[in-house]
């Protein structure tokens, strides 16, 4: 799981279709296919389009940094108006 998280931020080339550009999101179902959403650049008429969603065995990373620092995703506590859920889930 942390191998795929890693790909985060990074710039990846989809080697079947050759589309390029930013990790957003990576997706893990149930069926233990991992997916990842690649953000292409600002096309010609200035548009953002959509994310794509690719698997990652078909992804290979083509920068040698994040373009912008990867959250940690650690829980932070809240405010009284917004308090922080428990680290452990209900059961």
């Amino acid at each position: 799981m942390d191998e795929h998280l890693k790909l985060l931020g990074f710039k990846v080339r989809d080697v079947v279709t050759g589309v390029e550009g930013v990790v957003e999101s990576v997706g893990f179902d149930l069926y233990g296919c991992v997916q990842a959403v690649v953000r292409v650049a600002v096309n010609e008429k200035g548009e953002l389009p959509d994310g794509r969603w690719f698997d990652v065995k078909r992804l290979t990373v083509i920068s040698d940094a994040p373009v912008m620092p990867v959250p940690t995703f650690d829980v932070v506590p809240g405010g009284s108006e917004k308090p922080a859920s428990s680290s452990h889930p209900a059961r």
